[in-house]
């Protein structure tokens, strides 16, 4: 497996924080490749070098583009149209393949169809994994193993050139998916666009109530926080990629206005067998999901444990987790018991710790995954 040639290749990443990082850490190291990372920021190029992510990294864009084979655009949204027009602009290889790693692919795709690249290709990319962490400090080589990677080829991009990079990205060990920009974003904005509005609504709504009465804020600590945790993102990320997705999502959201018309008439009319149904459509639909697989929206690496309330049993639980090499994120006394089955949430980075600590607990204590 992998991208062997006689000579290095160089691939350039420009903004190498979590999305950046990780795909430099996949690219490192690997025979026939050579990692440049690009900020206009000294020290975050100072940083990328003592933390091992890349080769090599400049404050340079000139000399980052021009000696690239392969240049990855991981920038916000908002900022990809100026990265192509100055890359559209400068005597970059012969062959060089452009992609990015947005969310958002049309408008896109769009915008690089109309520009005029001297013998390079851009080709749109979505790698469909992500962390609740940011920055370069977040990255991993294991972030997209196993996740979808979207590609998004131009019409006049050659075979050969798609599969160049479907090659290279053989060393993120993503399963990538050829698909047309428009339908991306269909499905992409009502998997994730969408429940990020929803999120971002709902708890604005509890806020609003929360003002006259802070018994909101105090029983919202179980699954209502579960829930909407997405809520929490980059606000001005989610501005750029809600505004290009913008045609998607209202007529996304006209729909879920209906559905939830439709739920206004079934309680108008105290209809329990209609909102029966509607519970177990739900139910089966989601039924079918693929669980712990990775996906657009981050994963939750939770155990909910019930124990015992007497002193120094969080110690001990941290305490045999750490002994067996387990890392654990994070640990959180849970108050409100509504909707969360377990009075200890405890946090983990990776499946694998979190199939490891549920082993290890579930022989004393009742876990639930």
């Amino acid at each position: 497996m992998g991208f062997i040639k006689d000579e290095a290749k160089t691939i350039s990443i420009f903004g190498v924080g979590l999305m950046g990082g990780s795909l430099a850490l996949c690219f490192k190291g690997k025979p026939g490749l050579r990692v440049v990372g690009h900020s206009p920021n000294p020290a975050s190029v100072n940083k990328y070098l003592e933390r091992g992510v890349v080769d090599e990294a400049t404050t340079s864009f000139e000399q980052a583009a021009c000696d690239a084979d392969y240049i990855f655009l991981c920038v916000p949204v908002g900022q990809l149209e100026p990265y192509l027009e100055r890359l559209s602009n400068l005597p970059l290889k012969p062959g060089c393949i452009i992609t990015d790693v947005g969310s958002t692919k049309a408008s896109v795709m769009d915008y690089a169809r109309k520009l005029q690249f001297k013998d390079a290709y851009f080709i749109g990319g979505h790698p469909m994994a992500g962390s609740e962490r940011s920055g370069v400090e977040a990255a991993s080589s294991y972030l997209y193993e196993n996740a979808f990677y979207v590609l998004t080829p131009l019409e006049s991009t050659p075979e050969e050139v798609y599969g160049r990079l479907e090659n290279l990205l053989s060393w993120t060990k993503a399963h990538v998916v050829r698909m047309d920009s428009g339908l991306h974003d269909d499905i992409v904005g009502a998997i994730s666009h969408l429940p990020h509005i929803i999120a971002v609504a709902l708890v604005n709504q509890i806020a609003a109530y929360n003002k006259d009465n802070p018994y909101y804020e105090r029983l919202a600590a179980g699954g209502f926080r579960d829930i909407t945790r997405i809520a929490s993102g980059d606000p001005v990320m989610w501005r750029d990629i809600l505004v290009h997705n913008r045609k998607v999502l209202l007529d996304l959201l006209k729909d879920w206005n209906r559905q939830m018309e439709h739920f206004v008439q079934l309680l108008e009319a105290a209809d329990g067998p209609g909102i029966e149904q509607e519970f177990i459509r739900a139910g089966q639909f989601r039924g079918q999901l693929p669980e712990r697989r990775k996906g657009v929206l981050t994963s939750l690496y939770d155990l909910y444990v019930d124990v015992p309330d007497h002193p120094g049993i969080v110690g001990s639980i941290a305490t045999q987790l750490g002994n067996e090499g387990i890392n654990l994120r994070n640990i959180q006394i849970i108050e409100s018991r509504a909707d969360v089955p377990g009075v200890l949430r405890l946090s983990f980075d990776n499946e694998k710790d979190y199939e490891k600590a549920a082993n290890l607990l579930k022989e004393q204590y009742t876990v639930h995954q």
